[in-house]
């Protein structure tokens, strides 16, 4: 048989499984050689168990002997170009290739169909060719971090990530999750369902803490991507401070939330969350000139703020994998229920391929992200930039989904998509009803799958930090106090809990007191009609129904 022996060589080189990664302290890397046979045998032999082996099998690179790669990468390209794959075709193909003479040619594939009893066991056996091609690929990494281990010149942390790069490349190419059948899925749904009916609660998600935002979305939803976008200093970052405190003190259930800050430090966002909970104001609490009561105040209070899950990460220029790995291991120790990013814009791809085009890198991190509260199965809210076109615009500056910044994948790969509006910010002082409007923030959700679209009015205190519910005063939340000086007293038995009206009867309707005009006595000098004591009877509380002709009072 004649082989090209330059040639082997540069496809030996090129396999990733080479003497010094694979070959540690003397041993022989793990392998299962009849297995490969088997499960290339089987492939030939039915057409159909292919689509079995590819669920499990995705590269040639699985294969520890190099013939095996080349006959598994043969058989993949003619099941991509929807071609039958058997022993005939496949010898076609390496021989188009080249490769025939490599693997051994025809008599080797006649071989691996001849040693092939049944083909019935072939996903059992897939799946340990999988286990020691991880176990390799585990000795691989190993072996380049302990080498580079031991280079002076190494960046630790450099190696940490490349570290948890290969690690997560492992997962991410080669272990994937199978489907689920309808009857799985719907009766994990049904649960949900029933879970929900039982609950006296609207919410089944993260509560926000603001009435009508939970109204809307009944929560941040498990598994949703969420995107805050609004411009500069609008408060963006206020806002999810105040969503992890609301989460992680709610009464019913506090939330652990994962905040990652690429903007600001861990300090930074203390001093927020302190002024937010103590309501001591943020210029006091930054310059430390605080009075004696504020201190007070602070020290009191900020005990609610140390009780929070809340867990900080303000690591700068954060890659995706980096953030994967940090939230697997806080979902892992402290099962976190939700992840905030300020900003997606600050985020790395974390890969080496150079610059590149950034609305493409941004595209693979809002993708990852989805990605990652799937795999997590909690709602992750990120943060995002406004580009310069709503500046721009002449007519209403709230902002739209086409003004995301640098990338379109950001509003379909999103589940929800909010923007915060501060009608001061563009110095609009009052609105269409001369009300004043400092401090009025506007959550336009302008995307959502799980639900409709909205528009909330929240409070933003400034001063604190904080953000609170914008009081209601439409007429519907009109109570009227008591006031018996007006003629007004509430009734608290009365129609709809009105507090002034009687329901039913001859009286019924609203109900004044007596005038107090009634119980006045007038003398002859100080009568207001110029009448005199015969033409009055005794008051005005008196009937003038007597039948006796007489001048009214009035």
């Amino acid at each position: 048989m004649a082989v090209n022996v330059k040639k082997d060589f540069g496809n030996y080189r090129k396999n990733k499984t080479d003497i010094s990664s694979s070959l540690v302290y003397g041993k022989i890397p793990p392998q299962a050689n009849e297995l490969e046979e088997a499960v290339l045998g089987a492939i030939m032999l039915e057409k159909d168990k292919m689509a079995e082996v590819l669920e499990i099998i995705q590269s040639p690179d699985c294969f520890y002997v190099s013939a095996h790669q080349k006959i598994y990468a043969s058989i993949r390209s003619l099941f991509d170009k929807g071609m039958p794959v058997d022993l005939l075709t496949v010898t076609e193909e390496l021989r188009k290739t080249g490769d025939l003479e490599f693997v051994g040619g025809p008599y080797f594939l006649t071989k691996l169909t001849m040693s092939v009893v049944s083909s019935a066991h072939v996903e059992a056996h897939a799946r340990i060719v999988m286990e020691k091609f991880i176990q390799r690929e585990l000795i691989r990494i190993s072996g380049e971090v302990i080498s580079d281990a031991y280079e002076d010149s190494t960046d630790v942390f450099d190696l940490l990530d490349k570290a948890e790069t290969g690690l997560y490349e492992i997962t991410d190419k080669h272990l994937r999750k199978n489907f689920k059948s309808l009857t799985d899925v719907l009766v994990e749904t049904v649960k949900e369902i029933e879970a929900a009916k039982n609950n006296k609660s609207d919410l089944t998600g993260v509560p926000s803490g603001f009435v009508e935002l939970d109204r809307a979305t009944a929560g941040w939803q498990k598994n949703a991507l969420i995107i805050v976008a609004a411009r500069p200093a609008v408060g963006k970052t206020a806002f999810t401070l105040n969503l992890a405190m609301n989460a992680a003190k709610n009464s019913e259930k506090p939330y652990p939330v994962a905040f990652f800050s690429l903007e600001m430090g861990a300090g930074e966002l203390v001093k927020r969350m302190l002024s937010a909970t103590t309501e001591v104001s943020m210029d006091a609490i930054t310059k430390g000139r605080m009075e004696e009561h504020e201190f007070v105040q602070l020290t009191q209070r900020m005990t609610k703020l140390a009780n929070m899950p809340i867990y900080l990460d303000d690591q700068a220029a954060l890659n995706i994998f980096e953030l994967r790995a940090k939230a697997r291991r806080l979902k892992q120790r402290h099962n976190i229920q939700m992840i905030i990013i300020d900003y997606l814009q600050l985020m790395s791809a974390g890969n080496d391929k150079g610059p590149g085009n950034r609305e493409q890198e941004i595209s693979k991190i809002s993708r990852d992200l989805k990605a990652l509260a799937k795999e997590l199965e909690i709602p992750i809210i990120a943060l995002s930039q406004l580009n310069r076109a709503v500046e721009n615009r002449k007519e209403s500056k709230v902002p739209q989904l086409s003004d995301l910044r640098e990338s379109g994948a950001i509003e379909q790969d999103a589940d929800m998509v909010m923007f915060l509006y501060r009608p001061e910010y563009y110095g609009i002082e009052n609105n269409e009803m001369g009300e004043a409007v400092e401090g009025e923030t506007h959550i336009h959700i302008a995307k959502n799958r799980s639900g409709s679209t909205a528009t909330i009015k929240l409070q933003f205190i400034k001063e604190y930090q904080k953000f609170v519910d914008l009081p209601d005063t439409s007429f519907g939340s009109f109570q009227p106090m008591d006031n018996p000086q007006a003629g007004i007293r509430r009734d608290p038995d009365g129609f709809g809990d009105s507090k002034f009206f009687i329901a039913g009867g001859n009286n019924g309707g609203f109900q004044t007191m007596p005038s107090k005009a009634n119980n006045v006595n007038w003398d002859d000098e100080e009568d207001p009609n110029g009448g005199s004591k015969n033409t009055r009877r005794g008051g005005l509380g008196n009937s003038f129904g007597s039948g006796q002709d007489e001048e009214a009072p009035f």
